[in-house]
């Protein structure tokens, strides 16, 4: 007689998976990859866990890296290529006898139409429209956010940065693709009748799916996503939505309820007790479990915008969630102005968070009514002559308003699209945008009211 499954059983794959990772010399102690129920695949404690115990170890022979790979494939390629760009290349192009041993592994991966499903790089044109070089911004309407497309619904950005400045969290999407199409080139240039849909694929689970890789003594490169490598089973960790404190170098995973596993950048902020020695990585609970519970990591300080980009999916509620005033405070600014805040090393990265406006966005509102003199007294910490907290109050509310009409002028677009015939095969894209936007507006108001 069969035995009962019980009712969190993750199903006949992942139950192979399991198997040929702890052969393969992965160390589960108390945990279980899990199904549960509205939320997909997760980590759950099969018995009662300690705080502090260790949970699972993974050696490094049983990780996907680029040593993994043949040398004599991996020398065909250049060697500007990047390490995203060369395990996926691996994994399409490999010999079948050295992808063998990942099978099962790769049959717990997610489908290729769940990944068109959730992510904006793999939607139909009209609805990912970016300031992608030589891309087509034609489209009557803007669907992505800003800080993912770079575009506006209600008015024209332009060519208005005056000086260079990170934008790390901004031009999400153009950078991705960009990243992308690099390393296809490359390919290519190998594999000239490389398929797209299967290169982008593996791309994609290796960059919603890589844990940060550094042998212990190795400099970092200067593009983290250069010290990456896909581990196995560490990836059914859910996400938890915690503050974080404590540094540690690793990627974790989430399984989102469109039923497949995301990587996090967590290089900086993880609080969980997460260690690669140079041979294993191991993982311990920051607190303590009970059976059947499930067992979370949390990872660091990312917008929702930054998620719904790289993995595809966004929260609820994130206490990470920010939104960029860049382009509203810049057409609001003239060039005297703008050099001013450059000089000072206020230039750009205008934050709006839940709880009001960052220090910078407040710093960029005070240029536009105090004299140049007591605004770089107030900038040094010389003197707070001529601050008005009124006057900087309703600069960014200004600002903020600008932004919650954007927010309403593109959820009017996108209602008009959902109720059109022709886009009901885009109808659940259209409903992720318009359930970012309509947060996007929330956070617009909500601030506007913090601020008065």
């Amino acid at each position: 007689m069969a035995q009962e499954q019980p009712n969190w059983w993750p199903g006949e794959a992942h139950e192979k998976f399991t198997k040929w990772a702890i052969s393969q010399g992965v160390e589960a102690s108390g945990v279980s990859p899990a199904r549960f129920h509205g939320r997909g695949l997760g980590m759950i404690a099969t018995r009662g866990i300690e705080k502090g115990e260790l949970i699972l170890s993974v050696p490094l022979q049983v990780m996907l890296t680029t040593d993994s790979i043949p040398l004599s494939f991996a020398t065909r390629f250049a060697d500007d290529i990047s390490v995203h760009g060369l395990l996926a290349a691996f994994l399409t192009h490999g010999e079948p006898k050295d992808l063998e041993k990942y099978d099962l592994w790769r049959l717990s991966w997610p489908m290729h139409q769940e990944f068109k499903d959730s992510m904006p790089i793999l939607w139909p044109q009209s609805l990912r429209t970016s300031n992608t070089k030589n891309n087509d911004i034609s489209s009557p309407t803007i669907c992505l956010p800003p800080s993912i497309s770079g575009l506006w619904n209600s008015f024209q950005n332009g060519a208005q940065f005056q000086y260079e400045y990170d934008r790390d969290h901004q031009d999400l999407l153009p950078k991705q693709e960009k990243r992308l199409l690099d390393a296809w080139d490359r390919v290519l240039a190998v594999f000239p009748d490389t398929d797209w849909d299967t290169y982008s694929y593996y791309w994609l689970i290796v960059n919603t799916r890589s844990f940060y890789y550094l042998m212990p003594g190795i400099q970092p490169p200067e593009d983290r996503n250069d010290a990456m490598a896909l581990v196995p089973f560490a990836d059914y960790f859910n996400h938890s939505d915690v503050a974080v404190s404590e540094p540690v170098s690793c990627h974790l995973w989430k399984e989102c309820f469109w039923s497949f596993r995301i990587s996090f950048d967590i290089l900086r902020y993880i609080k969980c007790d997460v260690n690669f020695d140079g041979t294993r990585y191991t993982f311990r609970a920051t607190k303590s479990y009970d059976k059947g519970e499930e067992i979370y990591m949390s990872y660091g300080p990312h917008s929702n915008d930054f998620l719904f980009t790289e993995y595809g999916f966004f929260l609820d509620e994130n206490d990470y969630e920010s939104l960029y005033l860049d382009d509203i405070v810049f057409r609001d600014l003239n060039a005297s102005q703008k050099e001013e805040l450059n000089l000072q090393q206020y230039y750009g990265n205008y934050q709006l968070t839940a709880s009001g406006a960052c220090y910078r966005t407040e710093i960029a509102a005070c240029i536009k009514y105090m004299t140049r003199r007591n605004w770089r007294n107030y900038v040094l910490g010389h003197s707070t002559k001529g601050v008005d907290a009124r006057k900087t109050e309703s600069v960014i509310r200004g600002w903020v308003k600008t932004y919650s009409n954007e927010a309403k002028t593109t959820i009017t677009a996108l209602e008009a699209l959902r109720s059109n015939e022709e886009n009901v095969p885009f109808s659940s894209n259209i409903d992720m945008l318009l359930k970012r936007w309509k947060q996007i507006e929330w956070l617009c108001n909500n601030t506007a009211e913090a601020i008065s």
